[in-house]
């Protein structure tokens, strides 16, 4: 195999030795390069020979000195140089099955390609990767691999994830462990199937594999199961009791190893009416892409930037914020403390029912323009309205309904803000000093 040169960066080292768009990188210092994996791991050396195939078919061998981990300058066609692998689980679990028909197309796919899992965090499964992938990731100490692990019992793996390699590949895990390789883990929690006994089977089979983090995460059930696996979604007390498991091997771990390592979703605390632990309970925040410790951090910063800044009652201003329902309490009560150093300033916190996906369905990341548009319509919103920007795409520009977010401030006669989780970035929209936001 090789890849493509789609652009040479000037007055880059690959530029000064001759390589033009339209040639092929056959190799580096006799390495074959396959993807991204092996481009970026193999051009770090400070002295690489590359055998390079021209536009007209000849093949020849270039030089290269530069210094150690400075890149070549080689542009591909794809971040991945290859095509993106997808997924070949049919997880019983799997939120992109319970998806409505006529969504835009790129919803619908199901990426499982360890290679994303190195570049931009997402998380495999294990149960597609070769042996070569295997050796290169252990070769080159690719680190960490995200993995979905969802239970470590193999049969029910296999049950959960609807393949028959899903048991097996569980040995990868420790394989990859024994080498040194750095492990996020996460479990699908899944009431009757992986909670309970189960969960706490995974968790000490993962804490014997050395991992450096499980997240635990409630299974999300839409209202489009018709004709999939039955699953039960969580009640109070059954939240209650997974978060209790977590918590307290989270204990164990702390003393044992000076680190929590397990959290639940700060969904679970919501479902199971506890308070979301203080923001020192999360560490360095590692889970949060999992939507472990949002709230907890959310809070800090807002708290920590308003004991920075004084009382004034020169600013006026009504602002409202649409979130999911879940949330809806803590956003609440944290609005309370602004509105107390700012007594001028109006605060009105909007829960959206989520219609589109269905009620089961109550964080904020999954409001849809529609749902947002019509439960907001004929309210007083005030100067702006303020939205996580998880509802909208990487662009900020749509919702998963694929209205484009200029429609719906038209539609609500009101300018929307997407707000990161940033306490911060929250708190300067709130008082109008949007610019401030970076």
């Amino acid at each position: 195999m090789a890849v493509t040169i789609k652009d040479v960066y000037r007055h880059s080292y690959a530029e000064r030795v001759g390589c033009e768009a339209g040639d092929t990188l056959i190799s580096i210092n006799g390495n074959e390069i396959v993807d991204v994996l092996d481009y970026r791991f193999y051009q770090l050396n400070s002295l690489l020979e590359l055998k390079i195939r021209d536009q007209k078919g000849v093949i020849h061998t270039v030089k290269v000195r530069k210094p150690e981990y400075e890149e070549l300058g080689l542009e591909f066609d794809s971040y991945l140089m290859d095509k993106e692998r997808s997924c070949r689980n049919k997880c019983v679990f799997c939120f992109i099955d319970q998806l409505p028909k006529g969504m835009r197309e790129s919803l619908y796919f199901k990426d499982d390609d360890s290679r994303l899992s190195f570049l931009f965090g997402n998380y495999v499964t294990l149960t597609n990767l070769t042996e070569h992938e295997i050796s290169r990731i252990i070769k080159m100490h690719i680190s960490p691999i995200n993995v979905s692990v969802h239970t470590t019992n193999p049969e029910l793996r296999v049950k959960m994830m609807g393949n028959r390699f899903a048991g097996s590949s569980l040995s990868i895990l420790r394989r990859l462990s024994d080498h040194g390789i750095a492990l996020n883990t996460q479990i699908v929690c899944c009431p009757g199937l992986n909670d309970g006994d189960e969960l706490r089977r995974s968790l000490h089979d993962l804490y014997e594999m050395n991992v450096n983090l499980i997240a635990v995460v409630p299974v999300g059930l839409t209202k489009y199961r018709k004709g999939l696996f039955e699953l039960t979604p969580f009640t109070r007390e059954k939240a209650q009791e997974t978060v209790d498991i977590i918590e307290d091997f989270g204990e164990m771990c702390l003393r044992t190893r000076g680190k929590r390592i397990a959290y639940a979703a700060d969904e679970l605390y919501l479902k199971a009416g506890y308070d979301i632990p203080d923001a020192s309970f999360y560490g360095d925040f590692e889970a949060i892409e999992n939507g472990i410790g949002l709230i907890a951090q959310l809070t800090e910063d807002l708290r920590d930037e308003l004991s920075f800044r004084d009382p004034d009652e020169n600013i006026r201003r009504h602002v409202s914020i649409a979130c999911g329902t879940s949330v809806a309490p803590y956003l609440r009560g944290l609005m309370n403390e602004v509105e107390a150093k700012y007594p001028n300033v109006k605060i009105t916190v909007y829960p959206i029912v989520n219609r589109f996906f269905g009620e089961q369905i109550n964080v904020s990341g999954l409001i849809v323009g529609n749902d947002l548009i019509e439960q907001l319509k004929d309210k007083p919103l005030g100067d702006a309205l303020l939205i996580s920007s998880a509802m909208l795409r990487f662009e900020n520009d749509l919702f998963l309904d694929d209205v484009h977010i200029d429609a719906a401030m038209k539609k609500l006669n009101i300018e929307i803000f997407p707000i990161n989780n940033d306490g911060v970035m929250l708190l300067n929209a709130i008082l109008g000093e949007e610019g401030d936001n970076g």
